[in-house]
Parts: structure tokens; C-alpha cells; sequence
């Protein structure tokens, strides 16, 4: 489909990601026209401003940050490899104004996502298509040999909860950003989406998944719980415990 601006030229783009965008609160479609919603066009402004590239030259270990999630009452500290991580890459760039593209909430819902996401033992085996659902899957089925565990098929739940309340016009992009570690970048060439596309999904993404998580009464709370570590396959972190 292709779109023409009067004062931006024109743009070929596909019907599917305009409802997509249409549905997120991005756009307005009247008859032939399509326009940005305030909400749209402040999130546009964000995309396209200059970002602040985290200082370069760090070694790994300054690479690595706490995040913690609730669920179902129960803390988990997440540590987090931003060298790694998408979306710590693009929670830590900074716009024009100073301020993250993604709020603390954003970050904190996606984090959570993507460790239940993970103790569902979903990686080895789920795609894109959720119609079938996550956590009606047999027990039998985790990695095709050992049983799933009562914690595993909980983190299932609520993984299929979670992305039935994004809706799944976005769930896919949360799950290949936040889940399967994809680059916008990646996103946007296997999707056939215009540049910086998927940053304003995803941010819409995010938000529907805070509110979700905030209805359920769970948000990011200090504490210390078990480690969800995740990184490069042959990295080790150090972690000296605290005292007091």
C-alpha cells in the first residue's frame, strides 16, 4: 500500500501494520486519509529524535544491572546483560530532552515478561503464532522430555495471559524483541515494517503490558529473591553477596 504526503513524500508500507498501528492508538484512518493521534505523533517525536549512545569502552561486568519483578506476590531479581539485551540497549539510550525512551514501568513489564517467558521453558519451541495458546500445552512437552513443573506451568499462565491482554496485533512484537532478544532492526526486515516502526509498537507494546501487570496488582518492588541470569552462553558473572 502505498501512502503519499504533501510535504513528506511517499511511503510504501503494508494494510496489516496499519491496523496494527491503528489498533496501538498510533493513527486515525478517515476513509483514505491516515494520521498520526497525539499520542502517535509524541511518540513519533521520540523515534526520531537524536539518541545519546551510552558511553563506550565499558567492560562487561558495567554491563549488568538488577531488575526486579513481581508475580503472583513473589519477587525475582532479573539480572540483566544490556549488552545483550534490546531492550536494556534502547531503556538506556537517552533522547534529545534526556530522558529514556522507555519509562522504568516499560522496562520493569517487558523484564517480567521475558522471565516467565523463560521459566515456561517456552524458548526451544514457541514461534510467533500464539493461537494455539502457551499454557494448554501438555506437561510432557517442555523440551520434549521432562515434565513441566507446577512453577513452569504457572510462568505459562501467565505468559498467555499477559499477551492475551496486549492483544495480537502486538504481542508479536514483544515477543521477539523482549523474549527472543531480536533487534528492531531484525524485527523490522522480517516484518516488512518502515524504519522505526518497531520502536513505536513496542513502546505501545509495553504500555498495554504495564497496565496489564498493574490490574493484577503486580508492579517492581525492591527485594531479593531468586537470580534469573541470562547473558552469553559462556559468561559467569561474579555476584558478592551484601551484607546487612
Amino acid at each position: 500500500m502505498l501512502l503519499e504526503s504533501t510535504e513528506h513524500g511517499s511511503i510504501s508500507t503494508r494494510q496489516s501494520l496499519l491496523r496494527v498501528m491503528q489498533q496501538a492508538g498510533l493513527i486515525a484512518l478517515q476513509g483514505e486519509t491516515v494520521a498520526l493521534t497525539n499520542h502517535g505523533r509524541e511518540l513519533a517525536r521520540s523515534a526520531a529524535a537524536p539518541m545519546e549512545a551510552p558511553e563506550l569502552g565499558r567492560d562487561m561486568e558495567r554491563d549488568l544491572e538488577n531488575a526486579v519483578v513481581e508475580a503472583d506476590g513473589e519477587q525475582r531479581l532479573v539480572l540483566v546483560n544490556h549488552a545483550e539485551s534490546p531492550l536494556g540497549q534502547l531503556q538506556r539510550r537517552k533522547a534529545a530532552d534526556g530522558k529514556p525512551f522507555l519509562t522504568a514501568d516499560e522496562f520493569a513489564a517487558g523484564e517480567r515478561l521475558r522471565s516467565d517467558f523463560t521459566r515456561g521453558n517456552l524458548m526451544p519451541r514457541m514461534g510467533a503464532n500464539w493461537e494455539t495458546g502457551v499454557a494448554g500445552r501438555n506437561r510432557s512437552s517442555a523440551n520434549g522430555t521432562a515434565e513441566l513443573t507446577d512453577a513452569a506451568m504457572a510462568s505459562r499462565f501467565r505468559v498467555e495471559k499477559a499477551l492475551d491482554a496486549v492483544g495480537p496485533e502486538l504481542s508479536g512484537v514483544l515477543i521477539d524483541i523482549c523474549c527472543f532478544l531480536k533487534g528492531l532492526e531484525t524485527v523490522e526486515r522480517e516484518r516488512r515494517w518502515p524504519a522505526r516502526s518497531a520502536k513505536l509498537l513496542l513502546k505501545a507494546a509495553l504500555g498495554a503490558l504495564d497496565r496489564h501487570y498493574r490490574a493484577q496488582g503486580g508492579r517492581s518492588k525492591p527485594g531479593r529473591q531468586g537470580i534469573v541470569q541470562w547473558g552469553a552462553a559462556d559468561y559467569r558473572p561474579s555476584i558478592e553477596r551484601s551484607c546487612g
